[in-house]
């Protein structure tokens, strides 16, 4: 995932300053499901742990576990030095830095458990907007430095810890939570989670479909494993999952200049359409063939931007249909910080979903090899 900072925010909201105050979409949603309020990760490349943490609070309430408000940073906290690890094992030869994917998420479950939000913001010092330029740069700076030695000591993980600590806090070993002192595993043992029962999709022919493969992007540090299944397969999953009462974990690009959050609206224009008519009159879109996935994904015209959640679908006032997504970009557009993005948008720019093991369909699920 490209690291989505405050400045690629603004530049997204500077590109649709022409665009009309009376939406040119009018929306009627079909599914709406359980969410938590929208978030904000400010001056951060840390989307994949939102989406995700967004994700699994929407798993929780249809689990019947109530809601609650899990720390991001918690994650954020808890990936660090994986990545840090991977990156001296690579000598260097690798990627270091903000962003991961949404297994990592369920990894950082499953190996340290869950925090509240109340108990671990990641702010220091009366902060109230997370700001990781700082303490990015230190730590890629130090690794660096250390893959410059001829060896490297013992120490390197208690310095990359120290750095964390100093920016996001220490981890409490325990706390009190819901009038109960509980610690980070016993939490997510109450709350039920799993991470057996997640499972991530995606869909290019330079795999085999409906096998096992390593999804190759920058971001998947911890080479996480999807299952590769047609385009099509993917809309039908997300669909069959929202109507069925799950929620879904998105990873996508949105570098297209028919992503607008400032209209909350994503399309997939053709470049004949003059960026300042975007937003300004529905336009039609282009077809997608699983041809043209593959392209974008090999020319590097599609890559893993930026991860959302997907919470519903709507069609538009011409029957068009939509899948609702959540943003982690605050709340300031039309929608409250949703987004409405079509099928032709989905279809192309997608790059994985994630969704709970029982939201895939029998029909695909007959079709994945062991």
């Amino acid at each position: 995932m490209k690291k989505i900072f405050f400045f690629a925010l603004v530049a997204l909201f500077a590109l649709n300053v022409n665009a009309q105050e009376k939406p040119v979409y009018t929306f009627t949603d079909i599914v709406n499901l359980d969410k938590t309020e929208t978030k904000d990760q400010c001056r951060t490349g840390t989307c994949w742990s939102y989406a995700t943490g967004s994700f699994i609070e929407s798993e929780l309430m249809r689990m019947g576990k109530g809601e609650h408000d899990l720390s991001e940073m918690f994650n954020v906290r808890m990936t660090y030095p994986k990545k840090a690890e991977m990156y001296l094992r690579y000598q260097g030869k690798t990627q270091f830095g903000p962003g991961s994917l949404s297994h990592d998420v369920i990894n950082a479950i499953a190996n340290y458990g869950v925090v509240p939000e109340s108990v671990y913001s990641g702010l220091q010092n009366k902060e109230t907007e997370h700001d990781h330029a700082e303490m990015d740069a230190v730590l890629e700076a130090m690794l660096k430095a250390l893959t410059e030695q001829r060896t490297v000591s013992e120490y390197w993980l208690e310095a990359v810890n120290g750095v964390l600590d100093a920016y996001l806090g220490e981890v409490p070993e325990s706390f009190e939570y819901q009038g109960k002192k509980t610690n980070p595993i016993q939490l997510r043992d109450d709350l039920g989670l799993k991470a057996e029962d997640y499972v991530s999709f995606s869909s290019f022919t330079h795999h085999p479909f409906y096998e096992k493969f390593i999804l190759e992007v920058p971001d998947n540090f911890s080479n996480g494993v999807y299952y590769n299944v047609p385009m099509n397969d993917l809309v039908m999953m997300t669909e069959v999952a929202l109507k069925s009462g799950y929620t879904v974990a998105w990873d996508a690009d949105v570098s297209e200049k028919g992503f607008s959050f400032r209209n909350g609206v994503a399309v997939l224009i053709g470049d004949d359409v003059p960026r300042e008519e975007l937003f300004t009159k529905a336009h039609e879109e282009l077809e997608v063939t699983q041809e043209d996935r593959q392209k974008a994904y090999n020319s590097h015209s599609t890559t893993d931007d930026h991860l959302m959640h997907i919470v519903g679908m709507a069609k538009d006032q011409n029957g068009t249909p939509y899948f609702i997504i959540k943003n982690s970009w605050g709340s300031e557009n039309p929608y409250g910080g949703l987004q409405y993005v079509s099928y032709h948008y989905f279809l192309m720019k997608t790059v994985g979903i994630l969704l709970h093991k029982d939201a895939v369909s029998k029909a695909i699920s007959k079709n994945l090899k062991p």
